[in-house]
């Protein structure tokens, strides 16, 4: 099996980037086109105007900043490694939906990413990104843990 198209999620975590490194070498093995992305969470009640009225938030700005700096980090890592990537800020309510969009839009044909490994109540009250896209995506996903 190849894999044409890759899309590596990435949060700036340390274990975002073992995926990141994952990632590269499948990239490498199979020549395939990489699309880094990561989500920019909008809570309804805070982006409310930033959503509807297209206005600026200075923490909605923040984070923007901070996402980019994150998706420049990944793609300085790929670059390293001497693979060109495209990367893409995503906006949306639900970060493990709009991760199943992208991979979607991109036809990416498998999804590389971390996995912090919680279990228990913190898998209970932070939820897990992984498990979520992996019973969203209709595409394979490779869980990637440090």
């Amino acid at each position: 099996m190849s894999y044409h198209n890759i899309l590596v999620p990435v949060d700036g975590s340390e274990t975002a980037y073992a995926a990141v490194a994952k990632a590269a070498e499948f990239a490498k093995a199979f020549g395939s086109k990489v699309t880094v992305v990561q989500v920019l969470a909008l809570d309804p009640y805070i982006a409310a105007e930033y959503i509807s009225a297209n206005q600026t938030n200075d923490l909605i700005e923040r984070a923007r900043t901070s996402i980019v700096e994150s998706l420049d980090a990944a793609k300085a890592k790929f670059h390293e490694q001497g693979i060109e990537v495209e990367t893409k800020l995503l906006e949306g309510q639900v970060v493990h939906r709009e991760i199943a969009k992208a991979a979607e839009d991109s036809h990416a044909d498998l999804i590389i990413m971390g996995s912090h490994g919680r279990t228990g109540f913190k898998k209970l009250f932070l939820g897990s990104v992984a498990q979520s896209v992996l019973g969203e995506s209709h595409i394979p996903v490779l869980i990637v843990r440090e």
